[in-house]
């Protein structure tokens, strides 16, 4: 396997857990790490006392190094930043917004920066910044996303830059890892499979509902006001999108319609009135595991099916 993500991180396979909002706390991320991936933990919401103090319970879990994920439309963001700075997780990972302002404090705290970027024009722009390493997420990804596959992204992005590349959006198995790492990419960031682990704190209904789910059951909402965002078909969903074609429906009333539907489902359990955020991927969502398990499971796939990739002929 490419070393570069794992030289980089200290971790022992490439592969990051992906920061979700109201869901990826220290239990979850304390696991991934201890399973040898990349745990990381959701400020998305968050204030800085969660912040702090899910960082602190991470160290309690772990030995092994994490990150945090920071959303910079939150309001708080600055705050957010400054806890991360003094606590000094290994690297962070920073989406919707511009990261660059960031970085040089990030750094000065030796904190890795991996920005989130949908695009090669983002892509070659924090790489001339400074970034440590980049996650390219592509739009099979749950939760927001942007306009371009994950294939795409792959045969576009890797080529035109030099830092590590970690993949995202509808990995979920070893064959996928495989075949990131076959394109050029570095690692994979993982989200969607790991709602279904037993240490995440995610709903009960939500693991059932996407161990129910079949490989058509995710929607895009948002997509006509430039929000897009996929998530589990349910009431809310397939309300959202009659009422963004709704010709008396304006950007605002869709936004507010949105807001909490997120943490409504996540925390609450209601998987009906809630956007229940989730990849592209499901079918490998089959039964509750330990995350230890999960990953045991990609990097004994992937172990085989670079295998067999050596022997094909072309």
């Amino acid at each position: 396997m490419t070393k570069r993500l794992i030289d980089l991180l200290g971790i022992r396979y490439p592969l990051l857990q992906g920061g979700m909002a109201w869901i990826s706390d220290a239990v979850l991320a304390a696991a991934v790490s201890n399973a040898g991936g990349a745990g990381i933990i959701s400020t998305g919401g968050r204030t800085t006392e969660y912040t702090q103090a899910e960082i602190r319970r991470c160290r309690q879990l772990t030995d092994q190094p994490f990150g945090v994920n920071v959303m910079l439309m939150a309001p708080n963001k600055e705050e957010i930043l400054a806890v991360i700075c003094e606590e000094r997780p290994a690297f962070v990972t920073l989406g919707a917004g511009n990261p660059v302002p960031y970085f040089k404090q990030l750094h000065a705290a030796g904190i890795k920066v991996l920005p989130v970027v949908p695009n090669v024009k983002l892509a070659r722009r924090v790489e001339r910044e400074g970034a440590d390493a980049i996650v390219v997420e592509g739009m099979e990804a749950g939760g927001h996303i942007g306009v371009l596959t994950t294939m795409a992204l792959m045969e576009q992005v890797i080529p035109e830059v030099s830092l590590p590349v970690v993949m995202a959006g509808g990995f979920a198995d070893g064959r996928g890892l495989a075949a990131a790492l076959l394109m050029g990419a570095s690692g994979v960031q993982i989200g969607t499979r790991f709602l279904i682990a037993e240490e995440c704190p995610v709903h009960p209904n939500v693991k059932q509902k996407l161990i129910e789910a079949v490989d058509t059951d995710t929607i895009v909402t948002g997509l006509t006001i430039g929000a897009a965002v996929r998530g589990i078909r349910n009431k809310f969903s397939e309300e959202f999108v009659a009422l963004e074609h709704a010709k008396d429906s304006t950007k605002e009333e869709l936004l507010a319609k949105a807001t909490g539907t997120n943490k409504l489902a996540a925390v609450d359990g209601d998987v009906e009135n809630g956007m229940v955020q989730a990849g592209q991927s499901l079918l490998p969502l089959r039964k509750i595991e330990p995350v230890a398990a999960i990953i045991e499971g990609i990097i004994a796939e992937t172990r085989l099916t670079l295998a067999s990739a050596a022997k094909i002929e072309v």
